[in-house]
């Protein structure tokens, strides 16, 4: 079988033709099974392979939710006389994601029939046969007091913590939660201290309840950082504005070092080469819920602007941009989300790297999943046949470069490998690290985020909390 690596030389760009006998973007390994060699080998998916401009969006049309202006008034009446459900922060993010088409065809919060095909299956398949991905459960929970409030009534109101409507939830279906199904499915785990289960899971309520919403005005969260949040439809105006023939997106939930601005210049590059004329990339910070040691959201924006700000991203070929998902630390599970969220946002193209959307075992001294896991799974995903996996090349700090380079394993003695955890030491201690390994600007914006937690005149610590 090929490597991972070699598989992205051979990704056909608009000025290669397709061999008759290579379809896909991807080598399958020979433990397939051949019902479904067969499934990826074929079809009308390779002429996408090279095709210029934009990905369709999953099922062919964008899913857009938020009610015409005209209407919002009326819709806000209409909510008052009808039964509430109070949505916490992550509710609230679930809605943002729903209403402006991250995650089409779907129309609203999951109901139970989309629930199970998500959980058992990783996708959806629709009315007229074809199917898409969807890994992580999109669903809205209740408790009892809730469900004897609704009664028969077939719509609701979504409301936020100060009783403001924000959407109208329509034609429900009420269904049980079965949280530790949906736990060890998502997660393969049913282990204490999974951020994302605590946070929304454990204590929610015992139903589900799901239908199609309207929103009754886009969601804004008056931070300073709305204006980076843009939906599907404004990132593909954005795409076409510039002249993309392809998009590829990097997601990321940390501060990017220039590990990680290697291997985004070296993509355009390969891009380039392969016979595209403008490559634009989407650096595509997550936005959402994110756990509580992480860097908050505001302090990596700052970082991402100094990176382009000091030259380490050239300006002009990169979009940056807030998804608004929050994170569930899924791994294999999650970033398969991740993907197709950004096909709907016109990318054609994925950077996935190590341990992709992973965490540390909340019980055991190891990582929860395999580190090469995701982008083997991102490869044979059902319903991501239409987008273009980039793995990761091993990037490092090369000691007789002074900089970072991709990994040579002829001579591993001159290669520095800086963790995460190292990294945060160094910020921490307000420590430099080596010449090359971050922008200068962006450092600051690090160390000046932990400076910030550090002890008060009173003595006390901020506490950093989940976003």
């Amino acid at each position: 079988m090929a490597t991972m690596a070699s598989l992205f030389l051979k990704t056909p760009g608009p000025s290669q033709s397709l061999p008759k006998t290579h379809k896909t973007h991807f080598v399958l390994p020979q433990n397939i099974p051949l019902s479904w060699r067969s499934k990826y080998r074929a079809g009308p998916l390779a002429a996408a392979r090279i095709r210029c401009g934009l990905i369709e969006p999953d099922g062919g049309k964008l899913v857009e939710l938020v009610v015409e202006e005209p209407q919002r008034d009326l819709k806000r009446r209409q909510a008052l006389s009808l039964p509430q459900i109070k949505l916490s922060k992550i509710d609230i993010q679930w809605v943002h994601v729903l209403s402006e088409g991250w995650a089409s065809p779907l129309k609203g919060f999951m109901r139970e029939s989309e629930f199970l095909q998500t959980l058992h299956f990783n996708s959806l398949r629709l009315g007229d046969g074809s199917v898409v991905n969807m890994s992580v459960p999109i669903v809205l929970a209740i408790d009892d007091s809730n469900k004897n409030n609704i009664g028969d009534s077939s719509s609701v109101a979504l409301v936020d913590d100060k009783d403001n409507p924000i959407a109208i939830l329509n034609d429900v279906e009420i269904y049980k939660h079965n949280k530790e199904e949906r736990t060890a499915r998502t997660w393969g785990t049913t282990a204490p201290g999974l951020p994302y289960a605590e946070q929304a899971i454990t204590h929610a309520g015992n139903w589900l309840i799901g239908g199609d919403l309207e929103v009754i005005e886009p969601i804004k969260y008056h931070d300073g950082l709305d204006r980076f949040r843009l939906s599907p439809a404004e990132l593909r105006d954005e795409f076409t504005r510039r002249n993309a023939d392809a998009v590829f997106a990097f997601q990321l939930r940390n501060p990017v070092h220039n590990g990680h601005a290697l291997l985004m210049t070296d993509t355009r590059r390969r891009l380039l080469e392969m016979g595209y004329k403008n490559p634009v990339l989407l650096l595509h910070p997550l936005g959402g819920y994110t756990k509580a040691d992480d860097v908050p959201l505001e302090w990596r924006m700052k970082q991402h602007e100094m990176v382009l700000e000091d030259g380490v991203l050239d300006p002009e070929t990169t979009v940056v941009s807030i998804f608004p998902s929050p994170m569930h630390y899924a791994g294999p599970t999650e970033v398969q989300w991740h993907a197709k969220a950004r096909i709907n946002a016109g990318a054609n193209f994925y950077i996935v790297g190590r341990d992709p959307a992973g965490m540390g075992h909340p019980l055991e001294k190891r990582d929860l999943y395999d580190a090469d896991h995701g982008k083997k799974v991102l490869s044979m995903a059902p319903g991501l046949e239409r987008l273009n996996i980039l793995p990761f090349k091993v990037a490092a700090y090369d000691k007789t470069k002074n900089g970072m380079a991709f990994f040579d394993p002829s001579r591993p003695q001159d290669f520095l490998f800086i963790s995460g955890t190292k990294m945060r030491a160094l910020a921490k201690n307000k420590e430099s690290p080596p010449d090359g390994f971050m922008c200068p600007g962006g450092w600051k914006v690090l160390v000046d985020y932990y400076d910030s937690l550090t002890p008060s005149e009173n003595g006390s610590v901020p506490e950093p909390v989940p976003v």
